[in-house]
């Protein structure tokens, strides 16, 4: 297996695509290691009997492909949701160390025996953390990487500011540090780096890719929003997540407002109206597309997505793009 070093130096950019719930698949995370960035996917996404193993067979077949044509493919990463919900963990953690995948992120807690397990086949463990206390546990649990969801980011991230995040983590942790938040083009990417990120996580610039199999309407509001139209709320899961405002209030979502008479009526309506229900991974097999069908996720970087392009072109723009901020850099030197 690789090290970090040579990990990155395999790379055209350091960029780690964000495992996207319901929307990321085989055929993202090949198109995205092929273009010659890491590639991901929940494999809460790989729904029924078997098909875990399959959707994995079907990434690496078609990596071998590549690889024998010469062509420089990027490592893939599979996401493991690490709470006392997913009651798949288990099963889905012994498919992962069976395949050897390469990279496993873990998130929403300490990952604990998933580092050992992962490090037994030389695999890197790379945790989400939104502040510090949760980057100790990570931490102390062994990880390889950790991956900081600043505030801006999509789906359930943080609120601090990525300067004072990275800063304060860095004076704790010496490993591999991967940033997110509103990062959707090549100077976001060298500026990362001059914070001291080792890699950055994108995932908003490839809801819109055309191998994503959101829908268009979905695409379109991503295409058509700004930072403004971002709410942040725990309305839908208990977790505080990103959304686009449009669609959270298609879904029920009616603002933050102190807890009222009100606001208690309306969460009995939709829970008795069996309209609403939080997400609980437990019962994703049943509930996970039905649930998040209208409730879009995305991050304060919208404003820089003008349009929908296939994953190698999204990737080699922001090579062009980081490339050009790099000289220009060396230019005013």
């Amino acid at each position: 297996m690789l090290n970090i070093q040579q990990l990155k130096k395999s790379l055209k950019i350091p960029v780690i695509a964000a495992p996207l719930f319901i929307i990321s698949n085989p055929e993202t995370v090949v198109a995205q290691c092929c273009s010659g960035i890491i590639g991901s996917f929940p494999a809460l996404n790989a729904r029924g009997e078997g098909e875990l193993e399959r959707w994995i067979e079907i990434i690496e077949k078609s990596i071998e492909k590549r690889k024998l044509k010469k062509q420089i493919i990027a490592p893939y990463a599979v996401n493991q949701i690490v709470h006392s919900s997913n009651t798949r963990l288990e099963a889905d953690l012994e498919i992962c160390i069976k395949k050897k995948v390469p990279i496993i992120i873990t998130s929403l807690r300490a990952p604990g025996r998933v580092v050992e397990a992962v490090h037994s086949y030389g695999g890197f463990v790379f945790h989400d953390v939104i502040n510090l206390r949760h980057a100790e546990k990570a931490i102390e649990a062994g990880v390889d990487g950790l991956i900081l969801v600043s505030a801006g980011a999509g789906g359930h991230a943080g609120t601090i500011n990525p300067f004072a995040l990275v800063t304060e983590v860095k004076k704790i942790f010496k490993g591999t540090i991967i940033l997110a938040g509103a990062i959707s083009n090549g100077n976001h990417i060298l500026a990362a780096e001059a914070l001291g990120a080792d890699f950055v996580y994108m995932g908003t610039k490839f809801i819109c890719s055309s191998e994503s199999p959101a829908n268009n309407e979905y695409k379109k509001m991503i295409i058509e929003s700004s930072a403004q139209d971002i709410i942040y709320t725990n309305f839908f899961t208990g977790i505080y997540g990103s959304y686009l405002k449009r669609s959270a209030e298609k879904a029920g979502y009616r603002g933050e407002r102190k807890f009222s008479l009100s606001r208690l009526k309306l969460f009995l309506e939709l829970f008795l109206s069996k309209k609403f229900k939080r997400i609980n991974f437990s019962s994703f097999e049943k509930l996970g597309n039905k649930a998040w069908k209208d409730i879009w996720s995305a991050g304060q970087g919208v404003g820089s997505i003008e349009s929908v392009e296939l994953i190698s072109e999204i990737v080699d723009t922001l090579a062009i793009d980081y490339k050009r901020a790099r000289e220009k850099l060396q230019q005013n030197d």
